[in-house]
């Protein structure tokens, strides 16, 4: 298949786009390589993946309509997978039109540009964020998901909410993805385990926010990956049940559909530094504080629907991922 990605650089953006051309399909990225954090990291993913025959590379932004419309004409892909979004639920707060251009402008270009060019398939990032205040677990696709604690949040609740007028109003296949906690080799410099590891060995102390009481269901790239391709290959269906009566917040009459993707298994952030310690072989000084604006105390993936339609579920245990990832690290920074 022609398959379109955007946030081909990033870090699932680009694990994703090698899997893909491993197993023989066309890949057309697209990423603006911004610097949210360091480019450097972006281009060394890319690097992996950029030579290879099926392989197109695109520098544009989502915010740019007519370099996407233009894309899109010219690549003709069948399926698009949408990864590309303005991340960080702190900096979302910091710097909120920078969400709105990206991950709400950006993504009705993404949805045009899939109306008007015969797309199978239209699947696209959203985020274990939306279920925001509510605090019964396990998080599932049933629950309600009305009230975010962040823009960025409400982004990705967003575009749910548009994706669904999409696939109501032009039949367009559309699914959406959960993603709970993805960490892993090739991850972000933003993200927890990457300053975890960079702070530990260079002496320094890590902030455990919510005095370290956290829970996450820290899922691994390569389980979101498989994931994501297992997704691709089924385009969202009409669930021919769902009632307006009692709806279900999950699917739709119309060929829409929302999973989570998590490993079904949330751990204490203690226990997740403590095996980050181990696979570092060196201990860390932790400093506790409060829980931060904008944040779920806890996660925790309802993954039943996910089993049910692909017959998947993520597996990878916390201390292999972590151990694998700290070998990366050591590796890539020649440490």
């Amino acid at each position: 298949m022609k398959v379109l990605v955007t946030g081909a650089a990033g870090f699932i953006g680009s694990s994703l786009s090698l899997k893909l051309l491993e197993r023989g399909d066309h890949v057309i990225g697209i990423d603006n390589h911004n610097n949210y954090y360091d480019p450097a990291i972006k281009e060394a993913r890319l690097a992996r993946h950029a030579c290879h025959p099926n392989y197109t590379h695109l520098r544009i932004d989502l915010a740019n309509r007519k370099a996407i419309e233009e894309a899109f004409l010219q690549h003709r892909p069948q399926r698009v997978v949408n990864l590309a979004a303005q991340a960080g639920v702190r900096y979302s707060i910091e710097n909120p039109m920078a969400y709105i251009e990206s991950n709400i402008v950006g993504f009705a270009h993404i949805l045009e540009c899939c109306r008007h060019n015969e797309v199978e398939h239209l699947v696209y990032a959203s985020s274990s964020s939306v279920y925001g205040a509510n605090t019964t677990l396990p998080f599932s696709a049933r629950h309600n998901v009305d009230h975010p604690l962040s823009l960025y949040a409400a982004s990705k609740k967003s575009n749910e909410l548009m994706a669904h007028a999409y696939s109501n109003l032009y039949n367009l296949p559309t699914t959406g993805l959960r993603f709970f906690t993805v960490y892993g080799p090739w991850g972000r410099p933003d993200m927890a385990l990457f300053k975890f590891t960079k702070s530990i060995l260079a002496g320094e102390k890590i902030f455990a926010f919510n005095n370290g009481k956290h829970r996450r269901d820290f899922t691994y790239i390569d389980d979101i990956v498989q994931g994501i391709i297992l997704v691709i290959d089924q385009p969202a269906l009409s669930n021919l049940e769902w009632n307006g009566a009692r709806p279900d917040p999950g699917s739709s009459t119309a060929p829409w559909r929302v999973y989570n993707i998590g490993n079904n298994n949330p751990v204490e952030l203690m226990d997740y530094i403590r095996a980050l310690e181990r696979a570092l072989g060196t201990k860390a000084e932790i400093e506790m504080l409060p829980l931060q604006l904008g944040d779920i105390p806890d996660t925790y993936a309802d993954v039943t629907d996910l089993v049910r339609q692909f017959h998947f579920k993520p597996s990878t245990p916390v201390e292999q991922g972590i151990g694998n990832f700290v070998n990366w690290y050591r590796d890539f920074f020649k440490i």
